[in-house]
């Protein structure tokens, strides 16, 4: 029997996660708010629906992969909504990164329906959805965690039990500390480089078999070399996802004076017409404010 699976949303993140998910056999079933975006996947075979309600008449095992939480609750509670034709023992796995509160929220929902629900957010840039090599934090409980692993399997290659529902949620607001704090070390690095009149190729290849090397040096360094602003993951989403840790930092208690001074300099670059840039062009806003200029 081929197995099927519901995709829902499908921008730069899980439009690679679907075509993944058909190349693996399994029969996809896709929505997207901007129905212009299924046109490649019709292409190769995957089904277009026109409501998230009718992907969940077609399959108990249900990916989202939406921008933000209002989207991941109307996809799910709205009139046109999950909810509205959920299937008994129906799965979800949510890859969307949201507040911790709405997984929870969105779990309990489930439960109500004898379902289940996984917070499960997704690292690792457009590649990794692209080459199914994804890191996976997923929230929820045990058993669900290991009856959603096939897929988990297909579209990442690190996915982690990290504990209970809206766990996965911060951890991957973790995971955005980590990232954007590192790209604005990146960032002063190269303007730093710059104006001292060093070589930048042969620094970055000096610095990136060290301590200082990272996923972001790697993967974002020449890029800001070549000045090529594509994303892997735009700063309009990074900004959002900032919004997620500071709002979760002020109910903890905690500072946060790296990830605070990200969102300002982002703040900047999105007045400036740079919102679909890739996150790495951050470096823009720390050029402003040296009057350096890398690779020019």
């Amino acid at each position: 029997m081929t197995k099927s699976i519901g995709v829902i949303g499908i921008g730069i993140m899980g439009k690679g996660m679907a075509l993944n998910l058909k190349k693996a056999g399994y029969e996809v079933y896709a929505y997207n708010r901007t129905k212009s975006k299924l046109a490649p996947l019709i292409e190769v075979g995957i089904h277009a629906c026109d409501t998230p309600m009718e992907v969940a008449t077609k399959t108990t095992t249900l990916l989202t992969c939406v921008s933000d939480t209002p989207d991941l609750l109307e996809v799910v509670e709205g009139p046109e909504g999950i909810l509205q034709t959920l299937q008994p023992d129906s799965l979800l796995i949510d890859c969307s990164t949201i507040l911790p509160s709405a997984s929870v929220h969105v779990g309990e929902l489930f439960e109500a329906k004898g379902s289940k629900a996984l917070d499960a957010p997704v690292s690792g840039g457009s590649e990794g959805a692209e080459q199914g090599t994804l890191s996976i934090m997923v929230g929820g409980d045990a058993e669900s965690f290991a009856r959603a692993q096939p897929v988990l399997e297909i579209i990442g290659s690190n996915a982690v039990h990290v504990g209970k529902s809206g766990d996965g949620q911060r951890v991957k607001l973790v995971n955005q500390i980590l990232v954007t704090v590192t790209t604005l070390g990146l960032s002063e690095a190269l303007v730093f480089a710059q104006a001292a009149g060093l070589d930048l190729e042969k620094t970055l290849a000096a610095v990136s078999g060290g301590a200082a090397s990272s996923w972001m040096l790697s993967n974002r360094g020449h890029q800001i070399l070549n000045r090529d602003w594509s994303p892997g993951f735009t700063i309009e989403l990074q900004q959002k996802d900032l919004r997620l840790v500071l709002d979760t930092a002020r109910e903890l208690q905690v500072p946060l004076l790296g990830a605070s001074t990200v969102h300002d300099l982002y703040s900047t670059l999105l007045r400036s017409g740079c919102a679909l840039e890739g996150n790495h062009a951050l470096i823009k806003a720390v050029e402003n404010l040296a009057g350096v200029k890398v690779a020019e």
